[in-house]
Parts: structure tokens; C-alpha cells; sequence
């Protein structure tokens, strides 16, 4: 009898890590699939796959692009910051839809949990999410199946969906009651990967957008927006170091057309980047120097 195999989207969080365990213990061939962007990493999902013996595939061909158009114009609009959550999802969901069909896998699954998130995992968000999947009928949410209407692939025996779970909101206690049921090695505390979910992050990229324009920011755009002072003047943006190290990281991240000023003195270095830099600009970032040389 053909062994029924499934790929699961992976974050490397608790929830993405049961729902793998979960089908795993259904006899089912899974493999783990994670997606990496220009604003979150795959590092997570890779010390847990390692650590849970979790077969894992690391997407970032073109996936970056692909994320970072429906930053700019997101159809079902921002989070608390400037993270679209719902057209990630479905965004992820998509693509991993395309790799399973490919792959000829039975399924896709998620480490979904109804209710979890208000505004991307309530019952319409998690509906909306399958209607424009690709993949209708084959999305399974092993966590909190007993809360939804039973899928195609349940439906099919596929999966024994009286084996599956009706967790729904926030709390962690029955997921973590699992994990130990299961014998789950190790999961990461609950935090927050991407850059997009952090409001001071999102409030550089909203201005960096607004005055470079959304088409024209290109990847190196995006370091900058990690750290450092930021002060904007004519559209050009002037990034001020707060110790040596970011000193030197400014130096590193020096483009052709950027402008770096390094005092003689004791003093914060100065990267300026724009699309019209002229004396004025200049003038200013100088006037920075002096005044956080103070600070240093």
C-alpha cells in the first residue's frame, strides 16, 4: 500500500511542530517545508527540524519578491505594524500549495489554531485562506480540526481525523500537555520572527517607502532599517552609529552611491543614502556627528 505523504508549512514554532508530530504518528511521510523572506529568516525552523528529527525544505527562490509585493500593497491590509499576517499566509500557503502539487504529495497541513490570532486565524480568515489556496479540499489543520468542517482529505481516510485535535485560542497549555505526550525534544518560546510584526521597524519602512518609493528600494534598503539612527531630509535618509560596531557595519554596508562620513574625533560614523544628495545633506549629517559625538 502506497504510504501517504504530506508536507507541512513549518515555522519552527510549537504549533508547526506538533502538526507535524501529529501526522507523523498517523504512519504519515511528512516533510516540512519553510519559506524565507527579506524580513524573517529560516534559522528557527532549522534548529527545530534538526532537533526533532523534522525532514525539512528551505524555499527562497524568488519567494523574497513574491512576500515583498504584497508588503507594499497588501489586499486584507496591515497588522499593529506593517505586517499583511493574512496575505503572508495565504501567500505561503499558495506557494507551498504549488510544491506539494509538484512534489506529488497527498496534502499540505499548517500548525494553524483557530482563534490563535485575532485577525488571521479567526474561522473566516482560515475559510478565505483555503477558497484561494489553489488547494481546496487538501488543507488540512491537524490542531484544531475538530473546530472546522471536515476537509476532502479526512473525508478520503487520508487522515484519521479522530486523531486529530479541537485546540482554539491563545493559551499554550494543551499544546505544550501534547508536546510532552508526544516527546517532543525542543520548541522555542513564542516570539516574534518577523521584522514586520515590530512597530519601530515598520515605521522606518513605512517612511523609507514613502520617500524612496515603494518600487525603488532594493534589497541592501532593507539592512539599514536593522539599527542605528535614523533622520530623513529631502527624501534622503542619514543613519547615525551608536557605538563602534555599528561604526563598522556602516562602513561594510557602504553602496557605490552612498556618501560615508568618519570624523577625526571621537565620534559616530555617518552613512547617508538618497537619490539627490547634495551640500545641504551633507551639512546636515555633519551637524549629527557633532551633536551625538557627545553621547558616545
Amino acid at each position: 500500500m502506497k504510504k501517504v505523504r504530506a508536507l507541512v508549512l513549518f515555522s519552527g514554532g510549537l504549533d508547526s511542530i506538533l502538526a507535524v508530530k501529529v501526522l507523523e504518528e498517523q504512519g504519515i511521510d511528512v516533510t516540512a517545508v519553510n519559506f524565507a523572506s527579506y524580513f524573517f529568516d529560516s534559522e528557527q525552523a532549522k534548529k527545530s527540524a534538526e532537533e526533532n528529527n523534522i525532514k525539512l525544505k528551505i524555499i527562497k527562490n524568488k519567494f523574497p519578491q513574491y512576500h515583498w509585493q504584497i508588503v507594499k500593497n497588501p489586499k486584507y491590509g496591515y497588522g499593529r505594524a506593517m505586517n499583511p499576517c493574512a496575505d503572508c499566509h495565504l501567500l505561503m500557503v499558495k506557494k507551498a500549495g504549488e510544491i506539494m502539487k509538484k512534489g506529488k504529495y497527498d496534502f499540505l497541513a499548517t500548525g494553524e489554531v483557530l482563534g490563535q490570532r485575532g485577525f488571521s486565524q479567526n474561522k473566516n480568515a482560515l475559510k478565505n485562506i483555503e477558497e484561494h489556496s489553489g488547494i481546496k479540499g487538501k488543507l488540512s489543520r491537524p490542531l484544531s480540526a475538530g473546530l472546522l468542517k471536515p476537509t476532502e482529505v479526512e473525508n478520503s481516510g487520508l487522515v484519521n481525523r479522530e486523531k486529530l485535535f479541537n485546540f482554539s485560542g491563545k493559551g499554550r497549555k494543551r499544546q505544550i500537555e501534547l508536546a510532552k505526550k508526544l516527546k517532543i525534544k525542543y520548541y522555542p518560546s513564542p516570539a516574534g520572527g518577523c521584522l514586520l510584526t515590530d512597530k519601530e521597524f515598520g515605521h522606518r519602512l513605512k517612511l523609507m517607502m514613502e520617500n524612496f518609493g515603494a518600487d525603488d528600494i532594493v534589497v541592501s534598503d532593507f539592512v539599514l532599517l536593522k539599527f542605528s539612527r535614523h533622520f530623513w531630509f529631502d527624501k534622503n535618509l542619514i543613519i547615525v552609529g551608536k557605538n563602534k560596531d555599528e561604526n563598522n557595519r556602516l562602513k561594510k554596508l557602504k553602496q557605490k552611491n552612498d556618501i560615508l562620513l568618519r570624523p577625526d574625533f571621537p565620534g559616530p560614523s555617518v552613512l547617508i543614502r538618497g537619490r539627490k544628495i547634495n551640500q545641504g545633506i551633507i551639512e546636515e549629517a555633519q551637524k549629527l556627528i557633532k551633536k551625538y559625538s557627545k553621547k558616545m
